[in-house]
């Protein structure tokens, strides 16, 4: 293996590893901070973060005719997916979260194949009704009457994040680098999340010490680090699928997370929704595009 093969294996796995964390570790701030407020908390100590990796890694500031997009970026990103994905979770365990979000990048297809007309094959139609069937599985598995509500929050989520992908794409074609976009929209989505500051600190100032280090946790690695990491690991490949295929791995590392941290033990819709939507996944990103 070369020593750029290294870098880009290294980065991407710690890239995954960070973003796995965070479902079991949301769930264990939580038993602290309520989910709005804990957005707010984390979406702060991740811009404060990548605004020191910024400063040191001399980014550029935003032109002014370009603030409002990196509200709206942030708004979708950040601010709507901490308020989706935190008050999911809640009532998930971190495998079916984690499971649910893994289809963003199949979301964001279908919204990129319609406004920039990329096309998708014929397989990669059928993978795409494939995870939507793993979904509707991983929602109807306890009966059509008691379906989950944390399963709808989280699917939000996965759409507001296919939104930031889309704004992600639309900064860069502007000339924005990875590490500006994601410092600027964080900033804009900690803004936005501002409403809940009085509750957030509220919160923190009663919090205890291992609450607060997850709270730190949170917001320095899996929000800050990796989308850095994240990154650098993309400026190595050759090829872009060399860094995405490693987020096929997140939800298997969330549920042993999942299990290690919280003693959480997936039910069988969970394993048999979460084989289909995984498996799409692959074969989407193989053979669909």
């Amino acid at each position: 293996m070369t020593s750029e093969k290294k870098k880009v294996f290294g980065l991407s796995f710690l890239s995954v590893f960070l973003w796995a964390s965070a479902f079991p570790l949301t769930k264990v701030a939580q038993q602290q901070f309520t989910s709005i407020p804990l957005g707010f908390l984390r979406c702060t100590v991740a811009a404060i973060f990548l605004i020191i990796i910024g400063k040191c890694c001399h980014i550029r500031l935003p032109q002014k005719k370009h603030i409002p997009l990196f509200f709206v970026s942030g708004g979708l990103g950040f601010t709507g997916y901490m308020i989706t994905f935190n008050t999911g979770i809640l009532t998930l365990t971190s495998a079916t979260s984690s499971i649910i979000i893994a289809v963003t990048p199949i979301l964001t297809a279908i919204v990129a194949s319609h406004l920039y007309k990329e096309k998708i094959k014929p397989i990669g139609w059928a993978a795409i009704a494939a995870a939507f069937i793993g979904v509707l599985i991983l929602l109807l598995w306890e009966g059509v009457f008691s379906i989950n509500i944390g399963l709808i929050w989280t699917v939000g989520a996965a759409i507001v994040f296919c939104g930031y992908n889309i704004m992600t794409r639309k900064l860069s074609a502007m000339g924005y680098n990875a590490l500006e976009i994601v410092t600027y929209s964080m900033i804009c989505g900690a803004i936005l999340l501002g409403f809940w500051a009085g509750d957030g600190l509220h919160q923190l100032a009663g919090a205890s010490v291992s609450h607060i280090i997850a709270l730190i946790y949170l917001g320095a690695l899996p929000s800050a680090t990796a989308y850095f990491t994240w990154g650098k690991a993309m400026s190595y490949a050759e090829r872009t699928s060399e860094v995405t295929n490693f987020m096929f791995v997140t939800p298997l590392l969330s549920t042993i997370m999942g299990f290690i941290i919280l003693h959480e033990v997936p039910n069988a819709g969970t394993f048999i929704g979460g084989a289909i939507i995984i498996i799409s996944i692959v074969v989407f990103n193989l053979k669909g595009k």
